[in-house]
């Protein structure tokens, strides 16, 4: 029998605003439900096969400072607002101590959850969604990961850092996320004259940690990254003894492989993308995920070199790029500074993968008439 999965829903700063005065919500003019939230849970209510468990603290409920008949009218409005768009919960545990009680009920402590402990579900694909570090340690806790609704990844341990999946304010990117999965690869290429190792994270915040030998190809690559919204790790071993050739080319097929695994499928993305100008300089980058390789190339040097990297290569590197990923790449730039004409490029090529990735889970199916891409 297939284990069931479950999602560990916070309520106060997850479904609704949290009152950022006294963090109680006891009154109706406090009200306000998180933005995007009732579009999005209700579709992974429809669409996916997980338990909702809403999971709360409430300090001092039921005491002077928090009487209950200013607590449940508010809760019973929430609980049937959301069951009126299709969002119910299957338990709601509600913890009314304070923090400094250290009573094992309370988030992050896991004693009002022993029933999901027994070994009958599927913790490992289950899910705590909250906007606290005690929702993430809850999840630590449960043998489960976190979706944190917080601006990165900032302020987490390291061991936290593991346990948390996705860390967003977005409820987009949430339901997003849940119901498509995630868009990673890692490619390993080694070869006789290059060791180029790449993680990608086609859905991330656009950190980089990028070392190729050449300082002005790191440069560039890392505009990938960064206009791009992704994750980037980019370390390379090459024979720059012999000359730069190997170094940029193997690390363009890499990246184009790395790309081309994350997208898996295709399905409902925007598939297509294109440009900027920077500076003197206007670069075009025209792409589409369609599955032909081809590339365009419009773009001259009058330079040898920019910085370490020879003017010839940039020709190598997106050729080798549009191969490996299979799309196609149509590239112009004119103006009068070489170093701004190929970063536009580098940063046009970012912001249109941007574009073309972009999926849409409201519409997920295969931009293609062919039925394939």
């Amino acid at each position: 029998m297939k284990k069931k999965k479950v999602l560990f829903i916070d309520r106060d700063g997850t479904l609704v605003i949290e009152p950022p005065v006294d963090y109680q919500l006891d009154a109706f003019e406090k009200l306000e439900f998180y933005p995007g939230v009732m579009r999005n849970l209700a579709f992974i209510r429809r669409k996916l096969d997980f338990e909702f468990v809403m999971v709360t603290n409430q300090d001092g409920l039921g005491t002077s400072a928090f009487p209950e008949d200013t607590f449940w009218p508010v809760h019973d409005f929430v609980m049937k607002t959301l069951a009126g768009e299709g969002i119910t919960f299957d338990r709601v545990f509600i913890d009314r101590s304070y923090p400094e009680d250290n009573l094992p009920t309370r988030k992050p402590g896991t004693a009002m959850l022993t029933d999901y402990l027994t070994g009958d579900y599927d913790l490992s694909g289950s899910f705590v969604i909250g906007d606290r570090i005690t929702d993430v340690e809850l999840a630590a806790n449960l043998g489960c990961r976190a979706i944190w609704l917080h601006d990165g990844c900032e302020g987490l341990s390291p061991e936290l850092d593991g346990v948390c999946a996705l860390a967003t304010t977005d409820w987009d990117r949430i339901a997003d996320f849940l119901f498509a999965g995630e868009r990673k690869a890692i490619v390993h290429r080694v070869t006789k004259e290059t060791d180029v190792y790449i993680s990608l994270n086609v859905d991330g915040r656009g950190l980089c940690d990028i070392d190729t030998g050449l300082g002005f190809f790191d440069h560039m690559l890392e505009q990938i990254g960064k206009h791009g919204s992704m994750d980037l790790t980019i370390k390379v071993k090459g024979d720059l003894h012999v000359d730069e050739h190997h170094t940029v080319e193997d690390t363009a097929l890499a990246l184009g492989e790395c790309l081309l695994e994350a997208l898996g499928d295709k399905r409902g993305i925007e598939r297509y993308g294109y440009c900027l100008p920077m500076d003197d300089c206007l670069c075009q980058v025209a792409l589409d995920f369609g599955g032909r390789p081809w590339l365009v190339w419009n773009a001259t040097f009058r330079r040898e070199r920019i910085g370490d990297v020879p003017t010839e290569m940039f020709f190598h590197f997106f050729k080798s790029l549009s191969d490996a990923a299979r799309m196609n790449l149509n590239i112009r730039a004119e103006g009068d500074n070489e170093h701004h004409k190929i970063e536009g490029v580098f940063k046009a090529l970012a912001r249109a993968l941007k574009m073309a990735v972009r999926r849409d889970i409201y519409n997920y199916t295969l931009p293609s008439t062919k039925g394939c891409l």
